[in-house]
């Protein structure tokens, strides 16, 4: 048996305040921290011998991921960081409240930007701070690789090749990856083969590890989040 647990990052303080976040670099709360301690224990409680740690670009995911590895005290300079697991970028949203957007253009087509497989919003200009390239934890990904807004399906397109170029070979090996909502949610579709309408009922919950367990072909086994209970009410995967 071997085992591939994703983290999505505890909550951060765009979380908090309900704003579109995507590509910019946010820190996490103080309850963000305590979900990712958490998670850390979570994941000692195992007693696994991980061998691989993966982590996006920014810095709600790694300190998810430093904090898990402080609790379960392994050195953080294990971590790879990965630009294509970062958080699906969401153009001309960046930044704004989703309960003021949801006044504005109404409850469905919010839920269409945000759960939509193929539509992203609008883009967001160049000339935002918010944008990537004005971002310097950035500055190393070629620039026409940086997007101006993403689909789920967009942000899929990213993370499986990364996923299934660097990833799949070692699924016999047991792997930590700390990464965010619509990135998870790009590697869930991949590996349980959910429908386009299955991905967007998916909600992934913050510090919360999915446990996924190979059998000794690489095929999943089991699926379970560590924390039950705040794992009732999401979607199970059999």
């Amino acid at each position: 048996m071997s085992h591939l647990i994703l983290v999505r990052h505890g909550q951060s303080e765009w979380n908090l305040q309900k704003r579109f976040t995507g590509w910019v670099d946010i820190e996490l709360t103080a309850q963000g921290k305590l979900e990712a301690c958490k998670a850390g224990e979570l994941i000692k409680e195992l007693n696994l011998k991980i061998e691989y740690f993966y982590s996006s670009y920014q810095k709600r995911a790694i300190e998810t991921l430093n904090l898990i590895l402080n609790t379960i005290r392994i050195k953080n300079e294990m971590i790879k960081k990965v630009w294509e697991l970062n958080e699906r970028h969401y153009g001309a949203l960046t930044g704004l409240n989703k309960d003021e957007m949801r006044k504005i253009y109404g409850e469905d087509k919010i839920h269409e930007l945000r759960r939509s497989w193929d539509k992203p919003p609008e883009p967001l200009s160049k000339n935002n701070p918010y944008h990537p390239i004005n971002i310097e934890i950035y500055n190393d990904i070629p620039r026409e690789k940086i997007p101006d807004t993403e689909s789920l399906k967009d942000t899929y397109n990213r993370v499986i090749p990364f996923f299934e170029n660097k990833i799949v070979q070692n699924l016999d090996k047991n792997i930590l990856i700390s990464a965010h909502g619509n990135s998870i949610r790009a590697l869930c579709k991949y590996l349980f083969e959910l429908s386009n309408d299955d991905i967007s009922k998916l909600e992934i919950p913050t510090g919360n590890p999915l446990l996924i367990t190979f059998d000794k072909n690489k095929k999943i086994d089991t699926v379970k989040y560590l924390d039950k209970s705040r794992a009732k009410d999401l979607l199970v995967f059999n």
